[in-house]
């Protein structure tokens, strides 16, 4: 290689977050803008096949490898990096920008990644750099929430690296390709990946975390854990069928629990374990068609994910309110929020003429080609109660409902133009969705736009809209909270800990009794025979030791001949 070609993707952000301390806050901005910029070059200049080789302890390593799949990753994570830079300008401490680009830089590491050491190696730097972000809100919460998060992911990152320790040793090979889930060792390595995409039974750890980050820093923590988790299942399980069944528990469990949410936060993260879901259940539907609307759909969502979670960034910066039952009425001050939430919540809600149409109904489409009626049903059941959770509910309750008096204006310039940015790209990829499949990993025959589809998936969300305002006083939040998963290792485990705990302290204390009381007995008999006055340090006269010798040799001689 080259010139530019010849740098590694993920360097650029990592450098750029060692410098970032040292500039003052103008070098600090273009930097912030420029290297995910021209990161996104280096993505497009990287030959496809394997451009970096090295030799570790006699194994192949490819640090950089390249084909249209990681691309198309390494494209939206740069999009993603420079945006969500752009909105955090005016409000992040310069830590959160630092972890911000390492995050960005080890999910781009990740999706370049040809072999599994390598994949390890930005694996655990993505974890790390996404605990920084979260402990960057510096508050107590975030503290706390940071903490389990570096937990759950450490334990994820030791599931992969024994994984990839018992293939290595079954194979020989480091390289990374794709597997089944047929040896311990695979299971152990998909059961670290989908730590990572929040599935069961630790999806808690995504809406207990996220929502505790900054305005800026949940924009950076929605795109990178997830999305680079749904990219290693892309490469290293296709079609593995049980990623269809966990992938459907994840769509209704998103869907539930953000109903049943009052922190509009919290709603959106549940809805990120929700999107994810379809994206999983395509994975492990494992046709060209399902893949190709898998990618295209991790795509998407990062786009109007960001989006909605600028406009919820942008509320909770200019009022310091995250609750609904807290908010409403802020379209009349902040209309482009407002607007740039709706174009957000149509998008994830596949509404024609915006990116999540085109993107998530390729999904199901594979499922009705592989004749998977069930599948295809659910699927469509979950698009109407996402229109449910985060097409209607998020506006509504935040922008519309009744009125809360607040009164505070659109955010500042760079928050605005991140919004309007994502906002034109959610609209444009969903007018001309060929510059989308032009990049996917294989060919495309699909067409979202025919008179079936359009309808269908209109009058699906006219009915989902319809039954959201009749079921309004029902929809209403209080301040309650919602157990999930987590409560087991964050209530309940503790609890159960501390009863084991005093069982195991009571036993030990009978168990140590007991064993000194034997001690003690031992030591006794042994100072009675052996102590200044016991039996064996007497005195024995000569005449009794040769007659107790007589006595003992007569009865040997006795027993020989017997």
């Amino acid at each position: 290689m080259t010139g530019i070609s010849a740098i590694p993707p993920a360097l650029p952000l990592f450098l750029g977050a060692l410098l970032l301390p040292l500039l003052g806050q103008n070098m600090r901005a273009i930097l912030s803008l420029g290297l995910p910029l021209l990161v996104l070059v280096i993505i497009w200049q990287v030959p496809e096949g394997a451009s970096l080789r090295l030799t570790f302890l006699e194994y192949e390593l490819v640090p950089v490898a390249s084909d249209r799949l990681s691309r198309l990753f390494g494209t939206v994570f740069a999009i993603m990096a420079f945006a969500g830079s752009l909105f955090a300008l005016n409000q992040a401490r310069i830590v959160e920008l630092v972890a911000a680009l390492a995050n960005a830089g080890s999910a781009i590491g990740i999706v370049f990644a040809g072999d599994l050491l390598t994949l390890v190696v930005f694996w655990e730097l993505l974890a790390l750099s996404s605990t920084l972000v979260v402990w960057s809100a510096i508050t107590d919460r975030s503290r706390h929430a940071g903490m389990r998060y570096l937990v759950v992911h450490l334990l994820g990152g030791v599931m992969l690296m024994i994984g990839v320790i018992g293939h290595v040793s079954d194979t020989g090979s480091l390289l990374f390709t794709a597997m089944a889930p047929d040896s311990p060792a695979h299971w152990l390595i998909l059961g670290g990946f989908l730590i990572n995409a929040g599935a069961p039974p630790l999806s808690a750890w995504l809406p207990d975390a996220y929502p505790e980050a900054s305005p800026s820093g949940m924009v950076f923590l929605s795109a990178f854990t997830t999305k680079a988790a749904v990219y290693v299942l892309l490469r290293g399980f296709p079609g593995a069928d049980v990623l269809v069944f966990i992938g459907l528990y994840m769509v209704f469990y998103g869907i539930i629990y953000a109903l049943l949410e009052n922190d509009m936060r919290r709603i959106l993260a549940y809805s990120i374990v929700n999107q994810v879901g379809f994206m999983v259940c395509g994975i492990g539907i494992g046709t060209e068609m399902s893949m190709n609307g898998s990618a295209a759909h991790a795509f998407t969502h990062i786009i109007y994910k960001a989006l909605l979670l600028m406009s919820a960034g942008s509320v909770l910066y200019m009022t310091g309110k995250r609750k609904c039952t807290d908010l409403g009425g802020l379209f009349q001050s902040m209309p482009l929020t407002t607007v740039c939430g709706i174009v957000g919540a149509l998008s994830i809600s596949s509404f024609p003429l915006t990116s999540g149409f085109i993107s998530k109904s390729m999904i199901s489409q594979a499922a009705a080609d592989q004749h998977l009626a069930i599948i295809w049903f659910l699927l469509t059941a979950a698009s109407a109660g996402v229109f449910l959770h985060a097409g209607i509910k998020f506006p509504w309750f935040v922008f519309f409902q009744k009125d809360s008096g607040l009164r505070p204006p659109d955010p500042p310039l760079n928050m605005r133009l991140a919004m309007i940015l994502f906002a034109f790209l959610c609209i444009a990829l969903g007018i001309w969705p060929h510059l989308l499949y032009a990049i996917l990993p294989y060919p495309v025959e699909y067409v979202p736009y025919t008179r079936i589809h359009v309808v269908e998936m209109l009058q699906l969300l006219l009915f989902s809209g319809l039954a959201f305002f009749i079921m309004l006083p029902y929809l209403k939040r209080t301040l309650t909270i919602t157990l999930d998963w987590d409560w087991f290792y964050r209530r309940l485990g503790p609890r159960a800990i501390n009863r084991v705990t005093q069982v195991l302290s009571r036993w030990h204390a009978h168990r140590r009794i007991d064993f000194l009381r034997h001690v003690g007995t031992l030591f006794g008999t042994l100072f009675l025979y052996h102590g200044p006055r016991g039996i064996l340090a007497r005195t024995w006269a000569t005449g009794s030791m040769v007659l107790w010798v007589v006595i003992l040799l007569g009865i040997y001689l006795v027993a020989y001949y017997y």
